[in-house]
Order: structure tokens, then sequence, then C-alpha cells
């Protein structure tokens, strides 16, 4: 089911959408951009739900684990 959303624009807006009609279909322009738009934030809120759960997971690492491990890669040679 659908629901019908207006918004107001200025008024040479409105006259330069009437120029290009024919050219544009400025109801389907408006639902894809509404629509991207929305994918965009859903994804933000996913991001930060996701951030926030790996900042609950302790992680632990022993002192001088990243010294150790780039002497060993460069050893490795």
């Amino acid at each position: 089911m659908s629901s019908v959303v207006s918004f107001k624009v200025r008024r040479e807006i409105k006259e330069k959408m009437e120029r290009f009609k024919d050219r544009v279909n400025w109801a389907e322009e408006l639902r894809r951009f509404v629509e991207e738009r929305i994918r965009e934030l859903e994804a933000e809120e996913n991001i930060k739900r996701v951030v926030e759960e790996l900042e609950k997971i302790p992680i632990s690492v022993p002192r001088g684990f990243s010294v150790s491990s780039v002497r060993e890669d460069r050893n490795s040679d």
C-alpha cells in the first residue's frame, strides 16, 4: 500500500521542475532518493550498533605482543 507525502519547494524550483517534466519523472526521482537515503541511515544505525557491541567485548593483549609480532614478521624473511 502507498501513502502520499508532500513537501514545499521555492516557487522558482517548482517552475524549473515544470520546465523539465517531460524529461524527468519527479515522483520517481524523489521516491528513489528517499529510499536510498533511508538505506544509508539504516546502514549507519547498523554500524553504530555493531561498534557498540564490539566495544563491550573485553580484549586483553599481553604486554609486548605487538613488538614481538613485528619482530617475528621481520625475521621470517
